[in-house]
């Protein structure tokens, strides 16, 4: 049924479907949020002390005891289930932006890992470490988003449907928007004549990834993902410097009162005058 629906918006062209999700996404991120708040306010008391947690754990001896490299894979692990922040694939969606200012696009796109970790990453930890579910025995073997829907449903009985809900829009949601990002890369490699052989195995995988066993679909892609972020990050070092100039080029305009004012072109009176208002004069 999931490859269905998906085949349906990346194959059949029904993008209704698409943009009903995105207008459905956004609501139950609201909800999520205000639930999150619900039970975190119910507790208050309880978060100075989580959020000292959280942070003395996090820069702990023991929590690096791993190794570097085994930091930097769960790492990028967690940091690609969050924001995909590192990998380089939410850059796809920003490029195809239409604006003038390719910096601007950057500072909008710095609001994603924002949003995604800082606010709701954030207050899902609050909620799990709140209701004490990690050390319930009871709970015991419970992760990822079954975790999740057993704190709120401590709290909000009736959370966890909204909550199954939310989870299958949100994933359904980046399942449309990857098929975008791997879509491009494969034009890129093998012409556009071909996308739709990827689009047929991407849906294939889609399959499978619903009918095998969770663990292994998250190890697989954690793997992919983390061949993904290596050449990425090595790319942002080599392209640092490019990126430093054009940030303080667009940040000297902008203080400088030269950035563009876009605005309508007004229609003449006269259709069939030759002389047409200048660009300059349609921006004052």
């Amino acid at each position: 049924v999931l490859a269905a629906l998906v085949g349906m918006v990346i194959i059949g062209g029904i993008k209704r479907i698409g943009k009903a999700t995105s207008k459905i996404v956004p609501l139950m991120c609201g909800i999520y949020i205000l639930a999150s708040i619900f039970v975190i306010v119910m507790h208050a008391n309880l978060v100075p002390a989580l959020l000292m947690q959280i942070v003395s754990e996090a820069f702990s001896l023991q929590a690096g005891v791993g190794g570097l490299v085994g930091v930097l894979v769960v790492g990028v692990q967690r940091a690609v289930f969050s924001n995909e922040a590192g990998v380089g694939s939410a850059a796809i969606a920003h490029a195809a932006a239409k604006t003038k200012e390719p910096v601007r696009e950057g500072v909008v796109a710095l609001l994603g890992p924002f949003i995604d970790t800082i606010v709701i990453c954030l207050m899902t930890a609050l909620v799990v470490l709140i209701t004490g579910v990690t050390t319930n025995p009871a709970f015991e073997g419970i992760e990822g988003a079954a975790l999740t829907s057993k704190a709120f449903g401590s709290v909000l009985a009736w959370f966890p449907y909204v909550l199954s809900l939310a989870v299958f829009l949100f994933a359904f949601s980046t399942m449309v928007s990857w098929s975008y990002y791997g879509e491009k890369a494969w034009e890129f490699l093998f012409g556009r004549r071909s996308t739709l052989l990827f689009k047929v195995l991407f849906l294939i995988c889609v399959f499978i990834g619903s009918v095998v066993n969770l663990g292994a679909v998250l190890i697989f892609t954690d793997i992919m993902i983390l061949c993904m972020a290596f050449p990425n990050i090595l790319g942002c070092i080599l392209l640092s410097g490019k990126v430093k100039r054009a940030l303080d080029n667009y940040w000297w305009r902008f203080k400088a009162g030269e950035m563009e004012v876009q605005r309508e072109i007004p229609r003449p009176i006269f259709p069939n005058l030759q002389e047409m208002p200048s660009e300059d004069s349609a921006v004052r």
